[in-house]
């Protein structure tokens, strides 16, 4: 879904030309009054489009660019100098309903006029009311638009106006109940949400504007944003929970959309969002029924560089079956907006990243970082092995698309990183890439491939992130090349293998594996191949955790708010993480009898807080791919020693740890 903000930046300019007009007269009315045309000016999402960025509110200055030139969005504070506080009801209704100033100019037909011309005489006067009287007045002079000829000109609107405008007003239908008829007049009317998601004619119009054209609400390309067709949704439920918290079961509002949500919908009441729920889905053909949404192929997955890409960049949030962490982040198998004909919509997210809609319902605002950093080769790459994988019925996207768009949006270039991303795209050209990516399915999916080695809800992914690739989560680089060495918790030499093995004990409460089975070969040569590049000093780089001050207090009260704050979302109010509708595990559990036991290294605060630091919350900063934790230090250890101290597995054999001595401060025994 596109925003009407978005549109109208493209297409023109919502209220364009007000201006004030002589002679005011006072609007009658009371609190109620007002109080209503707040909330009608919350169905018509005035404030998206006349808040300039920054700006006060309903004071313009939003900048639109359109194909005839910039235009800003205007002043409709009720200040009699810069604003409309000069404006006569019938004047203000005019502008609204006929796309005419009070001083005569018409107005761009981007301005939805003709959608508020269904608005009744009612709405109109409480909205006048709650703009005279409800609005704080603003002294600021509108831009002047900079539009090209012969754009520039207009008098031209009032032929568009005889060749599009329809000024019936909304007529119920009488075969339908009033819940239908309010939904139909919202979205109609004040919701104008054709302005967007109905396609448009050479002259800019839209094709339709009531649903008794298959045109209406088909959706639209607008600028670097595909509104997507509104004509073919299943379920009232879900779209009454996306609209009022912009997120349901399994999608979420996105980009512009997200405003709309912020500024518009979260706010209506439940009766009105039903009744445009039960509108809307109601254009959908006879016999429409839900897309069936099934899994990915992993053949497909593990056998292609798109697949291995997306398993690399993009799995640990949207999972590997493309079902996405219900109510947390979106599905990509099923989602319209992801498999549309035209990926516009698409193109643009990956790019520029995005960020969820904050409403008062939803304790978290989710972001999507900007993948910008991946050639286009990659992203094309990566978005059609998605999209081919979870039902697109179109031509793959090409790399130059992927650069029309990287150019459309002028995006500045990432910040240089020191630390470069090995491409696990890249197995597939190794002599032994069978080997590797066996290797790395069993880092990805160890308690899946190794039940009898796992005894928890661990694989080894869930500390060493997206294959262990990420610098500052325990990445794999150079690990086996400091193999063997004398471990001061064994008390003697170790190799890789029984390193694996202490993991396979404590991190998974598990069982060893066979040092000389397939398995474990596998393992270390994938582990082999992430050598990593080493700094000046010959250290590799990107190696560990970030290790905190040392002298720091941990509070694990405190540690407490902060998980059911940052941390619970995905882990559980109780620590008892995640799972998929199918029983698997999408976040896994932080304590109880499914993590890692007390002989573990995230047992320890130390080793808990740097990977916090580093890495955690996941989707709450727009860094890409490292660096995305956002906590301070001090957050960081007290939720880690909130964390690590919760009831855990025991570790038997724990009593032959530190024959020799060199116990770290922190141990938990």
């Amino acid at each position: 879904m596109a925003t009407k903000r978005a549109c109208a930046r493209v297409a023109a300019l919502v209220f364009a030309g007000l201006s004030a007009a002589p002679a005011w007269a006072a609007p009658s009315g009371d609190d109620a009054l007002v109080a209503r045309g707040a909330y009608l000016a919350h169905l018509g999402d005035c404030a998206a489009c006349h808040t300039g960025e920054g700006g006060k509110t309903m004071a313009g200055g939003l900048a639109f660019k359109t194909p005839g030139g910039a235009v800003y969005s205007t002043n409709i504070t009720p200040d009699p100098k810069t604003g409309i506080g000069s404006y006569t009801l019938e004047q203000f209704s005019r502008a609204l309903r006929d796309g005419v100033a009070a001083d005569g100019r018409h107005l761009y037909p981007a301005m939805p006029y003709p959608s508020f011309v269904k608005v009744t005489d009612e709405d109109v006067a409480a909205l006048y009311a709650y703009f005279m009287k409800g609005v704080a007045p603003v002294e600021q002079a509108d831009k002047p638009a900079e539009m090209h000829f012969p754009f520039n000109i207009r008098a031209s609107m009032y032929f568009w106006n005889l060749l599009f405008l329809d000024r019936k007003p909304f007529t119920p239908d009488p075969a339908r109940d009033a819940q239908w008829n309010r939904g139909a007049y919202i979205v109609e009317g004040l919701g104008h949400c054709g302005t967007c998601h109905t396609p448009r004619g050479l002259a800019l119009q839209e094709k339709a504007y009531t649903a008794a054209s298959p045109d209406y609400l088909a959706g639209s390309t607008i600028g670097p944003w595909r509104a997507i067709s509104l004509r073919d949704l299943t379920s009232e439920a879900g779209l009454f929970k996306l609209l009022k918290t912009g997120a349901e079961t399994h999608t979420m509002v996105f980009g512009p959309m997200a405003e709309v949500v912020h500024y518009s919908t979260q706010y209506f009441t439940d009766d009105d969002l039903r009744a445009m729920a039960r509108y809307l889905v109601s254009l959908a053909p006879p016999g429409t029924r839900p897309q069936v949404v099934e899994a990915g192929d992993e053949k497909t997955l593990y056998g292609t560089r798109g697949g291995l890409g997306y398993e690399q960049f993009c799995a640990s949030c949207h999972q590997r079956t493309g079902l996405g962490a219900p109510n947390i982040f979106p599905a990509l198998a099923g989602n319209p907006a992801f498999l549309s004909k035209d990926p516009t919509s698409v193109l643009h997210i990956v790019l520029a990243g995005g960020t969820a809609a904050p409403t008062a319902f939803e304790g978290h605002q989710f972001k999507m970082p900007a993948f910008n950093r991946l050639t286009d080769e990659e992203l094309a790459e990566i978005l059609n092995f998605g999209r081919s994988s979870w039902g697109a019925r179109t031509t793959g996207i090409t790399a130059d698309q992927v650069k029309a768009m990287r150019a459309e949006l002028a995006l500045p270039p990432p910040a240089p990183k020191t630390i470069l991303t090995p491409r696990l795209s890249d197995l597939l050209t190794a002599p032994n890439s069978g080997q590797l990516i066996f290797g790395l399915r069993l880092m990805a999916q160890t308690h899946k491939l190794l039940p009898t080695n796992v005894g928890d809800a661990l694989d080894c992914n869930s500390c060493h992130l997206d294959g262990g690739t990420i610098a500052k989560a325990s990445p794999y680089f150079g690990v086996v090349s400091l193999f063997p060495t004398y471990n001061k918790r064994a008390g003697h030499v170790i190799t890789i293998e029984d390193r694996l093995n202490g993991c396979f004990q404590r991190s998974m409460h598990g069982a060893p594996l066979a040092v000389d089975s397939p398995e474990m070969k596998a393992m270390v040569a994938y582990m082999a191949w992430l050598k990593g590049e080493k700094g000046p000093d010959g250290k590799i780089l990107g190696r560990g955790l970030p290790k905190l001050d040392r002298a720091m207090k941990p509070d694990p009260a405190h540690g407490e708010k902060v998980f059911a704050e940052k941390c619970a979302v995905c882990h559980g109010k109780n620590g008892e993480g995640t799972r998929s509708a199918a029983g698997d595990w999408i976040f896994p559990p932080l304590w109880g009898d499914q993590s890692y036991n007390i002989g573990a290294g995230m047992a320890r605060t130390s080793t808990a807080a740097g990977f916090v630091k580093a890495n955690m919350p996941i989707a709450h900063r727009e860094f890409f791919p490292q660096d995305q934790g956002g906590l301070s230090d001090q957050d960081s250890l007290d939720v880690a020693e909130f964390f690590s101290h919760q009831p855990r597995m025991d570790y038997p054999p724990k009593v032959n740890d530190w024959p020799k001595g060199g116990k770290p401060f922190d141990a938990r025994y």
